[in-house]
């Protein structure tokens, strides 16, 4: 999609959050552009999550601040969402249950998600990547302007895996949304990503997602995850140049001249 009348519907600015004298975000400063799809990736615990939250207003950070369009329509499809076993119900009452949702845009969106037979199952007996295809209908019920998806493929197979990170771009194009998207794995990340940020409670590096290739740079430092399964996927990866470290005592050690990071 072309980025020549983008504009910033969504921008934060040095964000800072600290929890229980831990600081959580330091200093993280985005902008997020109509038709842009962004990925931020790290390690587990990163405050990937937790950034997400500052950025849809659900938690306060302790300083800086977040910019959203007037009248921005956020789709929020969050990382882990639990219902009572107790209770019954349906894919279809689930969605109603949804602001604004009518039936008619459920019939969409189920049928747009290859989901329609499962409209009247329980939600309690549904597989991980039926329950995320739920969960991603219940986010675009609205037509949303940003589309926020926090670990989409948490839970699905790798080939559902693949079937997921390929609708997003065309939901991109269809609704004309700018995506926002968490995964907490660099071979994940795929080829249609505008942007790579790479988060570590600050933002170690951000850019565009390389082409899928062997990098040395990248098998040297996430070589440990390559190894699981080989599988040729459709998916670019994200090569880290990084211009510090991360020392044992929490604190950033900066690249010097002539000094490498081992």
């Amino acid at each position: 999609m072309s980025n020549a009348s983008a504009v910033t519907i969504l921008s934060a600015s040095h964000l800072q959050l600290v929890r229980q004298h831990k600081t959580v975000l330091n200093d993280i400063s985005l902008n997020l552009k109509t038709g842009q799809i962004i990925t931020l990736i790290g390690p587990n615990g990163c405050g990937k999550s937790t950034l997400i939250k500052v950025l849809l207003g659900l938690e306060k950070p302790d300083a800086g601040t977040v910019t959203r369009r007037a009248g921005l329509r956020i789709g929020y499809m969050p990382q882990r969402l639990s219902l009572d076993q107790r209770m019954p119900l349906t894919v279809t009452g689930f969605l109603q249950l949804a602001r604004g949702a009518g039936d008619e845009q459920i019939r969409y969106w189920l049928n747009r998600l290859s989901i329609q037979p499962l409209a009247q199952q329980s939600v309690h007996d549904l597989s991980g990547g039926e329950w995320q295809r739920v969960l991603l209908a219940r986010a675009l019920l609205i037509r949303p302007d940003l589309l926020v998806l926090d670990e989409p493929v948490q839970g699905v197979d790798v080939q559902g895996q693949l079937e997921l990170y390929s609708l997003i771009p065309q939901l991109r194009d269809e609704l004309g949304c700018a995506v926002l998207m968490v995964s907490h794995d660099l071979h994940l990340v795929m080829a249609a990503t505008d942007e790579v940020i790479c988060l570590n409670g600050h933002i170690c590096c951000s850019g565009h997602p390389d082409t899928v290739s062997l990098d040395p740079a990248y098998i040297q430092l996430f070589g440990a995850r390559l190894q699981q399964g080989k599988q040729q996927h459709p998916i670019a990866h994200y090569t880290h140049h990084h211009d510090h470290q991360h020392c044992a005592d929490g604190h950033i050690e900066h690249r010097t001249p002539g000094k490498e990071i081992p």
